[in-house]
């Protein structure tokens, strides 16, 4: 019964660190859009709700691997259930970071290049939310997690097509842009996509562990 509540209790605290993931990919979608179209308090308040989830997710990514380590708890998946919690976390840390880059730095942004960049903002944060149900499906149905990660390399492949047409359209068709303008820009299209490459990374990571728990 103790081992049992102590499992029972892991289980509760990975089910919420995966929806403080999914939270913060909403947070960083509304955060850049708000920023975008000028809402500044709205933005300041993305901003601030999202540093606070990644402080909760900092705390809850401890406990979790304090209680498996102490408690002895699934010793064959502790070492591949904590990768993957590093590697989700990072998620949200970029997140935070890159939206906060947002307001240290206050770009300019050609009001022309919103739709694309708000475009590109939903598809890195759909790879992140693509993440969460297969990370859920690696507890519950290990079977089912290759076939819920396709929607996450769907979408790191669009952001990555849709970031190259960003910069090269900001580089060969906006001539009255200062050249410093344009790097910034490009600097900023970075900062969402790199969102996806870490959502595909953490796929990557997810389709191992399915691997080896199948076999």
């Amino acid at each position: 019964m103790f081992l049992f509540r102590h499992a029972n209790k892991s289980i509760e605290l990975i089910d919420s660190f995966l929806n403080l993931i999914d939270q913060g990919a909403i947070l960083f979608r509304e955060g850049v859009k708000n920023y975008l179209y000028g809402n500044r308090e709205s933005f300041l308040n993305n901003l601030q709700t999202l540093s606070t989830l990644e402080t909760e997710a900092d705390i809850i990514k401890r406990q979790l691997e304090n209680l498996l380590y102490s408690q002895s708890l699934m010793p064959q998946l502790r070492g591949d259930i904590l990768k993957l919690m590093e590697d989700l976390d990072n998620i949200i840390d970029l997140a935070k970071t890159n939206l906060y880059q947002f307001d240290v730095e206050v770009p300019f942004i050609p009001a022309e290049l919103n739709q694309d960049l708000v475009k590109l903002t939903e598809l890195s944060a759909s790879a992140i939310e693509s993440v969460i149900p297969a990370a859920r499906a690696y507890f519950k149905d290990p079977d089912t997690v290759k076939e819920k990660l396709h929607r996450v390399y769907l979408f790191e492949k669009e952001a990555d097509k849709l970031a190259d047409s960003i910069k090269r359209k900001v580089f060969h068709d906006m001539p009255g842009l200062k050249l410093s303008e344009k790097f910034h820009l490009r600097y900023f299209t970075l900062h969402i996509e790199m969102l996806s490459d870490a959502a595909e990374k953490t796929a990557d990571v997810l389709s191992i562990m399915a691997i080896k728990r199948t076999i």
